[in-house]
């Protein structure tokens, strides 16, 4: 799986709205240590506090869904990107790769 493919999947699982459906997603996408931290959350770990997060969050999204933008640099076990939340909002992720799954992300909205 190429990197670009690893981030559209885990676009996908923000997009889920089923909760059983984001966990199967979260298995192949990330580590089960996995760790997330944004502006609204601060260190959440594991799949079951991003998924929680997740949820709590979507209802706020409306139909709005996430898209990959720009793979903006990548080197060794990270990669930087720019996502966008249909036309209301935009954000930058740092994501670092333990293998073949992301093991964390820092995100930052602008």
């Amino acid at each position: 799986m190429t990197t670009n493919d690893l981030i559209l999947k885990y676009l996908d699982i923000w997009n889920e709205r089923d909760a059983v459906a984001r966990e199967a997603l979260m298995r192949s996408v990330l580590t089960e240590d996995s760790f997330y931290s944004d502006p609204d959350n601060a260190g959440l770990h594991g799949h079951a506090e991003l998924s929680q997060a997740i949820g709590k969050a979507q209802p706020s999204f409306g139909d709005l869904r996430f898209t990959l933008d720009t793979v903006i640099s990548t080197h060794h076990d990270r990669a930087l990107f720019l996502w966008r939340l249909g036309t209301v909002a935009t954000g930058y992720d740092v994501v670092e790769f333990t293998g073949d799954r992301i093991s964390s992300i820092i995100g930052f909205f602008v």
